[in-house]
C-alpha cells in the first residue's frame, strides 16, 4: 500500500481547517512538508490564537499536537487516523502574536493496535522550542 500524496495530505489538512466544528480554529495552519510518518505544518500566531497574556493559547497548542500527529499517522501505510488514548503536552516558552511557528509531528512507533507520536512546536525564526507533545492513538480493530 502506498502513502498518501502531498496533495491528498493538503486536502486532509483543508478538511480539518474547514470543519464546521472545533477544528476550524486551525484555519490559518498550512502543510509545509511530509515524508512517511512525519509531517511539518506552520502557522502565524494571530490574536485569535492567544490567551489573555497575548501568547499562543495552551488549548490551541494541544489541538495542534492532536491534529498534526493525526495527519502524520494518516501518512503511514495504514492511512488510518486512529482514536486518541492519551496526550501530554509540555509547555516551554511562549509564542507571541506575529510569530511563525512550525509544528513537526513524527510517528515514533506503530504497532497492531497502538501508535505513538511526538510533536515539537518551534519558533520558525529562532528554532526555540515552544512546546512538545506526545500523542498515543488506538489504531487497531
Amino acid at each position: 500500500m502506498s502513502h498518501l500524496t502531498i496533495h491528498t495530505l493538503r486536502e486532509v489538512v483543508k478538511h480539518f481547517r474547514e470543519s464546521p466544528g472545533f477544528d476550524r480554529v486551525l484555519n490559518k495552519m498550512t502543510l509545509v512538508s511530509a515524508s512517511p510518518g512525519k509531517v511539518v505544518c506552520e502557522m502565524k500566531v494571530e490574536e485569535e490564537h492567544t490567551n489573555r497574556g497575548g501568547t499562543l493559547h495552551g488549548g490551541l497548542t494541544a489541538t495542534l499536537v492532536d491534529v498534526v500527529s493525526t495527519v502524520a499517522l494518516m501518512h503511514t501505510e495504514r492511512q488510518a487516523p486512529g482514536v486518541s488514548v492519551d496526550m501530554n503536552i509540555t509547555y516551554m516558552s511562549a509564542a507571541k502574536i506575529g510569530e511563525e511557528i512550525l509544528i513537526t509531528a513524527e510517528i515514533l512507533k506503530q504497532g497492531r493496535s497502538m501508535a505513538f507520536a511526538s510533536v515539537d512546536l518551534t519558533n520558525k525564526a529562532t528554532g526555540k522550542l515552544i512546546a512538545q507533545g506526545r500523542h498515543t492513538k488506538h489504531v487497531g480493530h
